[in-house]
């Protein structure tokens, strides 16, 4: 079995873009963490030739949820607010306009293009993530692509 390190090297960034898109930009980090500590426990008793891509996105939406259950129960903080966001393993970083537009589309159709799109799951492995069959994943991520498109279809047809 290769290192763990090599496993966060690899995989890092994608479940790192799937957290954004399942969680937000402000609590992705922490779903991330907690994905990774999970996963290093874990690790050692993976099978041998196991989808670790699926396996670590599966983790990532638990510990998504698990992050927005506390968000329920948690406390809002005052005080002063950070500088600014980070923009690691955010596309277009200059702009906001993509995690918006993600984040605006229905939850099934976001978990689809998050897992399918940003986090290279198959459709398959998807419908076993967030329940569902291939065919109704696969139609969810493909009508969540098409929201996006009218989206910029018509950003781009003002600016033009």
């Amino acid at each position: 079995m290769r290192p763990f390190e090599s496993v966060v090297e690899e995989h890092g960034a994608r479940v790192l873009r799937v957290c954004r898109a399942v969680v937000g930009p402000v609590d992705a980090d922490d779903a991330w963490s907690e994905t990774f500590l999970a996963a290093l426990t874990a690790y050692p008793r993976l099978p041998e030739g196991a989808n670790v891509q699926a396996w670590l996105v599966t983790i990532a939406h638990r510990k998504a949820i698990d992050v927005v259950r506390a968000q329920s129960r948690a406390a809002i903080a005052l005080g002063d607010l950070p500088e600014g966001q980070s923009t690691l393993g955010v596309p277009d970083a200059g702009s906001g306009e993509l995690w918006s537009a993600v984040a605006s589309l229905p939850e099934r159709q976001r978990l689809a293009v998050a897992y399918h799109y940003l986090g290279g799951i198959p459709h398959k492995a998807t419908a076993e993530i967030i329940g569902g069959t291939p065919e109704s994943i696969r139609r969810a991520a493909s009508d969540g692509i098409a929201a996006l498109k009218k989206v910029y279809m018509r950003d781009e047809r003002r600016t033009s």
